[in-house]
């Protein structure tokens, strides 16, 4: 027993019981001279002992820190590593990925002195969702790998480093998906090729991996394996397949859409004027379920919040140009058309089938027809318009709502104003940047 686990031991079950152990360091008191109470003895020991605990021992050798690789990308200037700063302490933490996105895309990188606490906000976020880790990966360079080989919870990173073919057989899951995720942004189709022949032996969660991964730079020659995973006998893969394939110009899914889309809406023109009819589905047949619509569980067809959310999910899968091209009119337009209480469900589809469909012209005429008072109360578009305000262009003019103070004064749209005007300033500074 150690010198510190002898001093333990009698102070816990007290020196009635257990003799005070010798002094612990050559040299210490002894019995002579030494407190009477054996109590205060037990304590100078410890002390003693402690001081001598903290002091260290003779330095041993070791080997240096390995260099981080010189990085030559240029840092972003002082008012975006302020911007970062603020979104690091809290301000608007979710706009990080855009904000990493952008720098990226621009040619810059984050500023060496940002990289921990920025590694340590992607190390908190869900591994389920890589994009943030993906970002910081890419916008942090060579110094955000030296890093994380010093620091094992922020290894995440090395996974997006460029890696052979063994990072696809022999890595895990976060290795095979930074694998993927490089192999698409270089060559589609092998990326594609390479998820077909590995997704019979994957189990659901690598297969909703596979279709993140190549959601970026979806295109009509990803159909066929999207449309087989129509199929899966899972639903979240199969959920998946149809949100991808509705967000694909040109796919069969996003064509039977609008074909039932097309019998759920018309306009109506008389002496009261035009306005909108809406007939919504009256049921969720099978050929609906494998393009992803399902009925609200537990209820039945006939009642009115089925008969909702059916319509809600037939319109934010439909191609939005159908609208267009049907009546004729601009995004703007069509959202003026009266439409009674169906008006919140189709602000809703509309606003998920533009962000889904990436379409800003039909964002920005979302975000301004809410910002106008054109959705009554707002409450039930407040999620929608947080989506909207998160994902359209920030336009000046989108900034500049017509006055409404009652409009306001709701909480939704205050925000909706915030988020606007941090993303445009976060933008411009980018833009705007130099090298320093």
């Amino acid at each position: 027993m150690s010198a510190w686990q002898e001093l333990v031991t009698a102070s816990l079950i007290g020196t009635e019981r257990a003799a005070v152990p010798a002094g612990p360091l050559p040299g210490s008191p002894g019995r002579e001279g030494a407190p009477a109470d054996p109590a205060a003895l037990v304590l100078d020991r410890a002390a003693l002992l402690t001081a001598a605990r903290r002091g260290g021992r003779r330095p041993e050798r070791a080997e240096p820190l390995a260099v981080a690789e010189p990085d030559t990308v240029p840092a972003v200037g002082r008012a975006a590593r302020l911007r970062l700063a603020r979104m690091l302490v809290g301000e608007h933490p979710d706009l990080l990925a855009e904000w990493l996105a952008a720098v990226a895309g621009r040619g810059r990188r984050v500023p060496a002195q940002s990289l921990p606490a920025l590694l340590h906000q992607a190390r908190r976020g869900s591994p389920a969702d890589s994009e943030l880790r993906r970002l910081v990966a890419a916008a942090g360079g060579p110094r955000a790998r030296w890093l994380a080989e010093l620091n094992p919870e922020w290894a995440f990173v090395l996974s997006y480093a460029p890696a052979g073919e063994d990072a696809w057989r022999l890595g895990d899951t976060a290795r095979r998906r930074g694998y993927l995720s490089a192999l698409r942004a270089r060559d589609p189709d092998a990326a594609r090729e390479l998820v077909a022949a590995s997704w019979d032996a994957a189990g659901p969660d690598e297969r909703i991996m596979f279709l993140r991964a190549i959601a970026r730079g979806l295109s009509l020659a990803d159909e066929p394996l999207l449309d087989g995973a129509l199929d899966d006998r899972h639903t979240w893969v199969r959920k998946a397949a149809a949100d991808l394939l509705a967000a694909l110009p040109g796919s069969a899914l996003a064509q039977r859409m609008a074909a039932r889309a097309a019998d759920c809406l018309r306009l109506s023109g008389d002496t009261r004027g035009t306005r909108l009819l809406v007939s919504p589905p009256g049921g969720c047949d099978a050929a609906m379920r494998r393009d992803g619509i399902t009925p609200v569980p537990g209820s039945g067809a006939a009642q009115p919040t089925a008969r909702d959310h059916l319509l809600l999910e037939v319109i934010a899968r439909t191609p939005l140009r159908t609208w267009t091209d049907r009546f004729g009119m601009t995004p703007a337009e069509i959202l003026g058309v009266p439409a009674g209480s169906w008006s919140p469900t189709l602000f809703a589809g509309w606003s998920r089938a533009a962000v889904s469909q990436e379409d800003q012209a039909w964002m920005a005429a979302l975000v301004g027809w809410i910002l106008a008072g054109g959705l009554p109360g707002v409450a039930s578009g407040a999620e929608a318009l947080h989506q909207l305000v998160r994902r359209v262009d920030p336009r000046p003019d989108l900034l500049e709502p017509d006055a409404n103070l009652l409009l306001m004064t709701l909480p939704a749209v205050r925000e909706a104003m915030d988020v606007l005007r941090f993303r445009y300033q976060m933008l411009k500074e980018l833009e705007n940047d130099g090298t320093g």
